[in-house]
């Protein structure tokens, strides 16, 4: 008779679990419809806009920039080489611009 009863408990339980998760189910659809509404709206108002602006400044900035060198100053403390480096021909390091950096002596090609 006792295990009647727990099984009768058990079986009206279980319906009343599946009803909440039902709820809930419906609760957070309808939560997720307008989340992603307001996120899609964000996007093409605000996100889309803001980088085409980010962009025109950098065009506008960098239409501006002088690409010319800079003024080679041989300070003691920079370009020290106190051993060769093991690429080439040892003086230029691994990621050597010509037009941006100069070695210990001077740009190359510039004889001054």
């Amino acid at each position: 008779m006792a295990a009647l009863v727990r099984l009768s408990k058990v079986l009206l339980r279980a319906p009343v679990a599946q009803t909440q998760r039902q709820l809930s189910a419906v609760s957070a659809a309808g939560h997720g419809e307008n989340s992603a509404r307001t996120w899609k709206i964000l996007t093409f108002v605000l996100a889309l806009p803001g980088v085409a602006v980010c962009m025109l400044n950098a065009f506008l900035k960098e239409k501006d920039h002088g690409h010319e060198q800079p003024e080679f100053v041989p300070y003691t403390h920079l370009r020290m080489r106190s051993k060769r480096f093991p690429w080439g021909d040892g003086t230029k390091s691994l990621f050597h611009n010509a037009h941006t950096n100069p070695l210990p002596d001077g740009y190359e090609g510039h004889e001054e």
